[in-house]
């Protein structure tokens, strides 16, 4: 498997990345391995699905909508 070398990482940040290795109880090759997947995972996702937009107009904004309204089930 390759490797990955990371140089001139701040000393706090490498605490900080010990002290959370250690509260999952794992390494902490274990844990920049899995920050590193998660991160990879979350890159690919938003490539398979782009964001949703949800776009609404209203013909009178002053009116107020009820449960019934927008669920049509009388409170069920």
């Amino acid at each position: 498997m390759p490797a990955v070398h990371i140089r001139d990482v701040p000393k706090e940040v490498l605490e900080s990345l010990k002290q959370r290795a250690a509260r999952h109880h794992r390494s902490l090759q274990g844990e920049l391995r899995l920050l590193l997947e998660s991160a990879a995972a979350e890159e690919a996702a938003s490539k398979r699905f782009p964001p949703l937009v949800l776009e609404m107009s209203a013909v009178d904004t002053a009116s107020s909508w009820s449960r019934e309204d927008i669920y049509g089930d009388e409170g069920r």
